[in-house]
């Protein structure tokens, strides 16, 4: 089976789970008529929803059922994703996003930005509405800290960051959305003690875009440029370990070990889960993960 294939089977263990999330997603868009329904196409088209999934899939690993807040604070946490790929859309100059044109190229930048503001409001209104201080601050640690990864990378373009400069940036701009998601939906629940879900949450997060940098270099995705990263002087790992924007090989080799490794570390925090089919499913997530 094809990662799709795999991808779409671990997520149907979840499905009422995510159709209850994009009710509430597709619900809190009231911009104008002119947008609505080409926002509503945007937030609901060829999307992963991996962070809901795992969140969802962890919650039920745990025995704990999503009510109506988890719901609503997944719904925050895709709106300020979605969000903040509106802007990047933007900043990249980008023509397309998930195989349609983005908001954009369609519309113009200053509409895009400011459609991308409004759905930030939007996440605001639903977390003001949860009155929950602690998923307030989160949300708020981890908006600060995707934009200091974006401007951090903005002005080191055709530098060759270190490796701690690169993993830095990908805790900022992904692996804290991931980990947000999932404490915050625990913190809903009533748990308290998040050390694992905290090291399994941030983990997967690290390898998701460490193997989404290493695709950049590798595959060509009708849904989105190839080697784009490159030829706009952003330089992830595999050029990290190469020391050069040629002759890959090696960098991308020495790629995939770091990807595993933060594979393992995942693997590792859920080992004291008891066992279901919603713990074998997030293995089976992190088992595809390497297949680049």
């Amino acid at each position: 089976m094809s990662f799709n294939e795999k991808y779409s089977k671990i997520c149907s263990l979840v499905k009422s789970d995510i159709s209850k999330l994009e009710e509430k997603l597709t619900g809190s868009i009231n911009l104008s008529p002119s947008i609505d329904e080409v926002l509503r196409i945007f937030l609901t088209k060829n999307s992963k929803r991996i962070r809901p999934v795992v969140s969802f899939l962890y919650l039920r690993a745990c025995g704990i059922t999503p009510d109506e807040k988890q719901y609503a604070f997944q719904t925050v946490i895709e709106i300020i994703h979605n969000a903040s790929l509106i802007h990047d859309d933007v900043i990249d100059e980008s023509d397309l996003r998930r195989g349609n044109l983005s908001l954009n190229k369609k519309f113009n930048n200053k509409t895009a930005i400011l459609t991308g503001d409004y759905l930030l409001s939007a996440a605001l209104r639903i977390l003001n509405c949860l009155d929950t201080p602690e998923t307030i601050s989160l949300c708020v640690e981890t908006l600060e800290g995707m934009c200091q990864g974006e401007v951090n990378q903005y002005f080191n373009k055709f530098k060759i960051p270190t490796l701690e400069q690169y993993l830095k940036k990908t805790e900022q701009k992904t692996a804290k959305l991931f980990q947000t998601a999932l404490k915050g939906s625990m913190l809903l629940a009533g748990i308290t003690d998040l050390n694992k879900a905290e090291k399994f949450s941030h983990a997967l997060g690290m390898a998701f875009q460490i193997r989404d940098d290493i695709l950049n270099l590798t595959r060509r995705d009708s849904l989105k440029p190839s080697q784009n990263d490159i030829d706009e002087g952003i330089y992830n790992a595999p050029v990290i370990f190469a020391g050069t924007t040629s002759n890959l090989n090696e960098g991308i080799a020495k790629t995939m070990t770091l990807l595993n490794n933060y594979v393992n570390e995942a693997s590792d925090a859920l080992n004291k889960l008891e066992e279901s089919s919603y713990k074998l499913a997030l293995e089976e997530l992190l088992g595809i993960l390497k297949d680049v």
